[in-house]
């Protein structure tokens, strides 16, 4: 096998996990918050949480693209894989324009789906570097 489309590859899924876990931290905060609206935070944590899951938005989709790219270096090296995220649709305008608990908690279900979908792609990716780690040594 080739070092240097392995090493590529490597590196693809390496860059791939760094913006899976920018992602999940921006959910994560974005979580706290809904959790602080959930208990009567208002329009400015309603505010806050957005902003933090459009940050989410923006890292999941440059994850997106980092993920397309491992996966054709991967090919390159004959290993298939499907990765791919999805934030959802987070129902913003009913959140913050009808900001009751139950809209908070429907958000908040979606928030968890993104963070579980994160940790299930970033654990096959980390699964797939662990196998392509031993193939530098040779």
């Amino acid at each position: 096998m080739d070092q240097r489309e392995v090493q590529e590859a490597v590196q693809a899924g390496e860059a791939a996990l760094a913006s899976i876990q920018r992602a999940r931290e921006k959910l994560e905060s974005a979580k706290n918050w809904g959790i602080f609206d959930i208990f009567g935070g208002g329009m400015i944590s309603s505010m806050v949480k957005h902003s933090r899951m459009d940050d989410a938005s923006g890292y999941m989709e440059e994850a997106k693209r980092k993920l397309t790219a491992f996966e054709r270096e991967l090919k390159d090296i004959s290993i298939s894989a499907e990765l791919s995220v999805e934030m959802g649709n987070f129902l913003r305008f009913m959140d913050t324009f009808m900001d009751n608990i139950f809209v908070d908690f429907v958000v908040q279900s979606r928030i968890n789906e993104a963070i579980a979908g994160l940790d299930d792609v970033s654990g096959r990716v980390s699964g797939i570097l662990a196998e392509l780690y031993p193939l530098l040594q040779d």
